[in-house]
């Protein structure tokens, strides 16, 4: 007979097996590779699906088994992804070519006027808010062979050009933008997104809608910011020892270690983004800390300062911080485990193991039968590298323009994105009612990042499957980290007395 926490896990099934039901109703009127998209999900999701059934019967994987399940699902999604787009290149079969009254020479003016030839798509009598002359140099970078543009709408100071997208996103996109930095300059930049309706457009506007760079005051700003999150780091390490760093200054040799160590993974973190934004040759902001006395910060928000050429880009800058902060985290931790013996600096009680699945198994698989007992002394490395985990699992919330947020929208685009974000909201919000660190959070993203990243110019191709494959495989040690294990599940991998 299931207990309450059992029933937690059974609803968890349910809902994995609603999401892959669901998911097969709307792939199913896309055939073959609508099916391959939804084996894509199931096949991230088959790990979940399996650990939690055999959790439902009562039996319990090791750690070795779920990585061996995790790597296998992420290899099965990228070779599933890449048979998607061998199918797809080879049913991918032009629109056809807006049938046009035949023209002659000498038809009179009122008759071209209303069958404007493939030449001339764009209607010299539709207002715009662009100079003859750039009008008339733009309609001459389409074509039939890129985008055939059909339709002007002026939009800001430039225009939406409506038609038919007529190659593969990125080959159209570089021929056009070339094309129009060959025979206009670089006072007009050229965008390739999606319209409300799903349908490829391009959007011309000047260059004078550039992102702003960061001021002295708001580096001033971030200065301060950063001078305050080291305080309320030693006063989150004081905590761990059990004293208050504001009162017993004169004792912070005792918190320079862990100290040091949060720095460590804050500052790779940070310097990580800032490579690969130079590496792309991308402006990118300072960063700017969010101090708190629970575990010294919930680390740093940034801005872009360059226009993103494209969604992989905006991936590569977001996932390295997180890939570098996270996986010295995880190091810390395993070699904090490992290195943890009866005498170590710090006695916990093993619920401590229970607050995370990432770290309830991991310590399980390590500290082994130590956590039957009712504390446990673990080494320094351990408390810093799960300081570090939650910090970086903190920024991987899908929401806005967290780390998290920008790689949702690299791999899945703005309207998912934006989905996303409502849902964290929403969880977060329920989190609140038992952890008020959830609500605090949730406004720190209301205020600060809950917009998404503005569109990159090539908006339409999507990042390489290893992309993301990667980027969901760091979602799902977010969840990972943040969620709690059940009662059943502690209990099933013996954690606790």
């Amino acid at each position: 007979m299931f207990t309450a926490s059992d029933n937690t896990t059974v609803l968890v099934l349910f809902v994995v097996l609603g999401i892959l039901g669901w998911g097969y109703y709307r792939a199913r009127p896309y055939g073959k590779l609508g099916l391959l998209s939804w084996l894509q999900s199931v096949a991230l999701m088959s790990p979940w699906l399996l650990f939690f059934t055999l959790a439902a019967l009562g039996i319990y994987l090791n750690v070795v088994s779920i990585l061996f399940l995790f790597v296998a699902s992420t290899g099965l999604y990228i070779m599933i992804g890449r048979k998607l787009r061998e199918i797809a290149n080879q049913d991918a079969v032009s629109p056809p070519e807006p049938k046009l009254d035949a023209v002659d020479s000498s038809t009179s003016s009122e008759t071209t006027h209303h069958t404007p030839p493939v030449s001339d798509p764009i209607s010299p009598l539709q207002p715009v808010p662009l100079s003859p002359e750039d009008l008339k140099i733009i309609q001459g970078i389409f074509g039939v062979d890129t985008f055939f543009a059909t339709e002007t709408i002026p939009y800001q100071d430039g225009a939406i050009f409506k038609g038919n997208l007529r190659s593969d996103p990125e080959t159209a996109y570089q021929q056009l933008s070339t094309k129009l930095q060959q025979r206009i300059g670089d006072h007009l930049r050229l965008f390739l997104v999606d319209n409300p309706d799903g349908k490829p457009v391009v959007i011309v506007l000047p260059r004078t809608n550039e992102p702003a760079t960061t001021s002295i005051t708001q580096k001033i700003l971030a200065l301060i910011l950063g001078v305050i999150t080291v305080g309320t780091i030693f006063e989150a390490a004081g905590l761990l020892l059990g004293f208050d760093f504001s009162e017993n200054i004169n004792r912070y040799p005792e918190l320079l270690p862990i100290a040091i160590g949060i720095i460590t993974i804050l500052m790779l973190h940070e310097i990580a983004h800032q490579v690969l934004a130079k590496r792309h040759n991308i402006k990118f902001s300072w960063p700017f800390f969010i101090p708190t006395i629970q575990i010294g910060t919930f680390g740093a928000f940034n801005r872009f300062e360059s226009v993103l050429p494209n969604r992989t880009v905006l991936f590569d800058v977001a996932f390295a911080g997180p890939a570098a902060g996270g996986g010295l985290s995880l190091l810390m931790l395993i070699s904090g485990l490992f290195l943890s013996h009866p005498g170590s600096l710090f006695k916990v009680p093993t619920e401590f193991f229970q607050g995370s699945v990432l770290v309830g198994t991991l310590s399980r698989a390590i500290l082994g039968s130590q956590l039957h007992q009712a504390t446990v002394d673990i080494h320094p490395l351990a408390l810093i590298g799960w300081f570090g985990l939650v910090i970086t699992a903190l920024n991987l919330m899908p929401a806005g323009q967290l780390d998290g947020g920008r790689i949702m929208q690299a791999i899945y685009g703005r309207k998912i994105a934006g989905r996303s974000t409502l849902a964290t909201f929403i969880v977060l919000a329920i989190a609140s009612l038992a952890n008020p660190l959830a609500l605090y959070w949730a406004l720190v993203i209301l205020i600060l990042q809950r917009n998404l990243e503005r569109p990159s110019l090539n908006e339409l191709t999507e990042p390489d499957d290893t992309r993301a494959a990667l980027g969901l495989l760091v979602l799902f040690l977010m969840i990972a980290t943040l969620f709690p294990l059940t009662p059943g599940l502690a209990r099933g991998l013996g954690i606790g007395s």
